[in-house]
């Protein structure tokens, strides 16, 4: 019962259609805040993760990776960039379903830029200047974006284990505009002894975004003449987005020496949208590639390095962001922590620091 009712969201989702006369813009990085995923330790093996991922990570990086849960397990992971300007938080809960084989996740994504200053009230149009106490005028309001996933994973025969995402976004500009969203993600994995091979297609259904706009909050913008045109300011409307299906591709392999154990995986993230500028890129189709190593000792103490945000100059030189990682076991709490962007153009943008903690229950 649970695995249908499961699968009826997810076709009740995929039915949910626009009104007729609806017209879309594409929005060629209107999912890129997904793009920073979850867990410190995916971050150390350079974003490697899609084809190795068998924990409660998984629910972003490839749903089929659910399938290796065997107990609950909780993880969360917060970040922050540019100083602590952006903060970013992950939480999932991943479930087996007992007598089934099949494992249930609930996982949450929110980006956001907290503590920015209204002043549209704080200037007085009537005498075009300040107010006498402008501060007393403004407001604190937020810019984020968040994301939740629903997921279910089986194995599907042999070692070949299949799992799908429902996800549902939400993007808020303070009190001015907010925007809802869906799409689903699919994933497949096959897990050898030694070799693994992962798939997820992300947006399989194309993520529809729509945004609202509360006019009466940008009202104060009218008070202001554009110097091009000499007219009041035109406020904006609300709109229907739509981002384009990607793919993530991975392999892996898995080594024994004992005491001591390597995996070592690839990946690349393939988006359709002609990103062109610094990206890899056959015509339309950009490429993101990842490279990753974790190095275990008696499954407590890992050691991890990779290699990520490859991207070419405007002279076509070539760059890539190296990071680094580890992990520590402690009985049923898993510590991990992630380091990256300190070489490359992604330097530009100061360090990323990333601790996450997972609990197996």
């Amino acid at each position: 019962m649970i695995i249908r009712g499961f699968l009826l969201s997810l076709l009740l989702l995929l039915t949910v259609s626009p009104s007729n006369g609806q017209a879309f813009e594409e929005a060629k990085y209107g999912g890129d805040f997904l793009s920073v995923g979850g867990g410190a330790r995916p971050l150390g093996m350079g974003s490697a993760y899609t084809a190795v991922t068998r924990d409660v990570l998984s629910g972003y990086w490839n749903p089929a990776g659910l399938s290796g849960v065997d107990n609950w397990q909780f993880a969360y992971m917060h970040s922050e960039r540019f100083a602590g300007v952006v903060g970013y938080d992950y939480g999932a809960v991943a479930m087996p379903i007992e007598g089934t084989g099949g494992v249930v996740a609930l996982s949450f994504i929110r980006q956001g830029v907290d503590g920015i200053k209204n002043t549209l009230h704080a200037w007085d149009p009537e005498q075009n200047r300040p107010r006498s106490d402008p501060t007393s005028y403004m407001r604190e309001f937020s810019a984020s974006d968040m994301a939740l996933y629903l997921s279910y994973a089986n194995q599907l025969t042999g070692n070949w284990h299949w799992g799908l995402s429902a996800k549902v976004i939400h993007s808020r500009l303070g009190p001015f505009a907010n925007a809802w969203g869906y799409s689903l993600d699919a994933g497949l994995q096959h897990r050898g002894e030694r070799y693994k091979f992962g798939i997820n297609l992300v947006d399989l259904t194309t993520l529809m975004k729509f945004w609202t706009v509360d006019q009466n909050e940008l009202a104060a913008l009218q008070d202001f003449i554009n110097p091009e045109t000499g007219r009041p300011e035109t406020l904006p409307e609300g709109t229907n987005e739509y981002v384009k299906p990607s793919l993530r591709i991975g392999a892996g392999r898995f080594f024994d020496f004992g005491d001591f154990t390597l995996l070592t995986a690839v990946d690349t993230h393939m988006r359709f949208e002609g990103r062109r500028t610094y990206y890899l890129n056959a015509g339309d189709v950009s490429f993101e590639p990842g490279i990753g190593a974790e190095l275990g000792y008696k499954d407590l103490i890992f050691i991890r390095a990779g290699v990520t945000d490859v991207h070419l100059d405007d002279r076509s030189n070539m760059y890539v962001s190296p990071t680094l990682g580890t992990g520590i076991k402690v009985g049923a709490f898993m510590v991990d922590y992630g380091f990256s962007s300190f070489a490359g153009i992604a330097s530009d943008l100061g360090f990323t620091h990333r601790i996450s903690l997972q609990l197996t229950l």
